[in-house]
């Protein structure tokens, strides 16, 4: 199945039985499983290589915020279903314990949940992980500096002097201090693209302790992480470092209604 764009009448057309030569996005097929985060990546949907980018985020704003209750837009909801249904085929849900998303202004999340249920066993836990508030943001200076500031050159010298250095740890505090003074989706916005956007920490959080618990619980079971789009990979990666309590004996997949295949492949 795909979905083109009309253009002469600027709306979206779904068809479920056949697949088209003007497709915008089409249901994944042989590339549907890949690695990414270090895990299982499973995604929906992908957009056509050619896809112009004002389409691909005319598409996406009509997914996550339609004119109407998702409930009463059967199109959207049976293209969702879709993805769920081959989701199932692929991992059988009902194996699944622990269903972990983040907190979205969109219904599509919600509304995934409440259908991953038709498939999941009735013990199924589910839990959204929130937006934290700004002034909570850091930054992984360790990291950063093992990656970029302590590199060497081929001779064994290091690439950046001790002042170049704090020059660059100047610049992410005062970026920092800017940050701490906005809103998070202003903060998302401006940092998406910026270099250090992967080393900027903690935007999400547990909902409350008891959530935490259950993470650090959680043994040897099977955990899900969906969220609706995953064009970046910036939401899954705060999601996963959240999960970092859960340990390395759980069994950890990763979902997206729309994704693509090279999606933060080299993120460990």
């Amino acid at each position: 199945m795909g979905v083109r764009y009309d253009i002469e009448k600027q709306h979206f057309v779904f068809d479920f039985k056949h697949d088209g030569t003007e497709d915008i996005i089409s249901l994944t097929g042989k590339g549907y499983e890949v690695t990414a985060f270090g895990k299982c990546f499973h995604y929906g949907y992908e957009f056509g290589d050619n896809v112009e980018g004002s389409v691909r985020s005319a598409f996406i704003k009509h997914l996550k915020f339609p004119e109407r209750p998702l409930k009463e837009e059967p199109d959207l909801t049976q293209f969702i279903q879709r993805a769920i249904d081959n989701l199932n085929d692929r991992i059988n849900l009902y194996d699944y314990d622990l269903v972990v998303m983040p907190e979205s202004s969109s219904e599509v999340n919600k509304y995934m949940i409440r259908y991953i249920y038709r498939f999941a066993q009735p013990m199924l836990k589910r839990m959204e992980l929130v937006k934290a508030l700004p002034e909570n943001i850091a930054f992984d200076m360790e990291a950063y500096s093992a990656t970029y500031l302590d590199d060497t050159l081929e001779n064994g010298r290091p690439r950046y002097t001790e002042a170049q250095k704090e020059q660059v740890k100047q610049s992410i505090q005062e970026m920092l201090e800017l940050i701490h003074k906005k809103d998070y989706f202003t903060i998302a916005k401006d940092v998406k693209k910026a270099k250090w956007r992967p080393y900027i920490t903690q935007f999400l959080r547990f909902a409350n302790d008891d959530d935490r618990e259950l993470c650090e619980r959680i043994y040897n079971q099977n955990v899900l992480v969906i969220d609706d789009i995953a064009t970046s990979g910036s939401t899954l990666n705060e999601v996963m470092r959240a999960l970092r309590v859960l340990n390395e004996n759980n069994n950890i997949t990763i979902f997206s209604l729309i994704g693509r295949k090279d999606l933060m492949a080299e993120t460990a």
